[in-house]
């Protein structure tokens, strides 16, 4: 299932894609109208921790207003949607891992691939829509750089989770752009200055459910700069893979519903190039991966 957050006539809102249509259902009209009394989340996000009952209630309401004869009352064309992203603010600071591509960690000059996880965090108030328009911040950076990444959310919480049980606690995927400033993220012994410039975290369109991706390393991941292709890289390619990733950042800091955690970027960012290619106002960004869509975002 394909999930978007949305806003509406002035309400944020969620539900999922209308299959073979460019609309999204309403699922909180479908449950107030159709529904009866019983108790729905009015945000994705404090739905995500009732993991596939979740979907399955989802799937329930979405069934009535099919089998209604007021379907079309339900749904939304997405030209008339407001996209946000599907986690519009997470619990905490966004978990990133860096350097998980043995080819982006050559690159940007070590020597070899990390041994252990390299992690920082990005500001929740750095998340950004698909198809918003994102400021280059001209002022603050001359090296404003792209990273697509494979987002990772947590449905069921925990700590010190095992990685043969880590899939439990995946609710499911996403796209992020883990935009950087990368003269900022040099000058400083911690990233995340550099990291969490406003809108610097754009994420979507669509989280998709778990169910729908069984396995996370199989999946390719391509960013286009202006249609041009700069990475062309695959999940499972990654140093650690999403169920590591779980396990180990779960030893020290409990995982919540909601949390995203980014699982770094293949090779083929702007500050790897001969020369390199920074962004600038005008340029457009597509990050794409396999069974999830693309996530696309102009820079002004």
């Amino acid at each position: 299932m394909k999930l978007l957050s949305f806003r509406y006539g002035g309400e944020q809102l969620f539900g999922p894609k209308v299959k073979r249509e460019e609309a999204v259902w309403d699922v909180i009209a479908i449950q107030e109208e159709l529904g009866g009394a019983a108790p729905f989340p009015r945000r994705l996000i404090d739905g995500v921790g009732g993991g596939m009952e979740f979907v399955e209630q989802i799937r329930k309401l979405v069934s009535m207003a099919e089998s209604s004869d007021r379907a079309g009352e339900f749904k939304h064309s997405f030209d008339e949607i407001e996209w946000t992203a599907p986690i519009p603010r997470t619990p905490k600071n966004v978990i990133c891992i860096g350097k998980n591509y043995a080819d982006h960690a050559t690159e940007m000059g070590a020597e070899r691939p990390p041994e252990k996880l390299v992690v920082f965090t990005k500001s929740p108030l750095a998340i950004a829509a698909d198809e918003e328009e994102l400021p280059v911040h001209a002022g603050v950076t001359e090296n404003y750089d792209y990273e697509g990444e494979l987002a990772v959310i947590i449905g069921k919480g925990g700590r010190h989770i095992k990685k043969a049980l880590a899939f439990d606690h995946i609710f499911g995927y996403s796209i992020a752009n883990d935009l950087t400033a990368r003269e900022v993220q040099a000058a400083h012994q911690q990233f995340f200055l550099g990291k969490s410039l406003d809108k610097s975290c754009p994420m979507g369109p669509y989280i998709v459910t778990k169910d729908e991706i069984p396995d996370p390393q199989k999946l390719s991941l391509v960013t286009k700069v202006n249609d041009e292709v700069r990475q062309n890289g695959h999940t499972g390619n990654m140093i650690f893979p999403v169920d590591e990733l779980i396990a180990q950042v779960s030893t020290y800091v409990t995982l919540e519903p909601g949390d995203v955690i980014l699982t770094g970027t293949p090779a083929g960012v702007g500050k790897g190039m001969k020369p390199p290619k920074f962004l600038k106002a005008g340029d457009t960004v597509k990050v794409s991966i396999e069974g999830i869509g693309t996530l696309s975002n102009t820079f002004a």
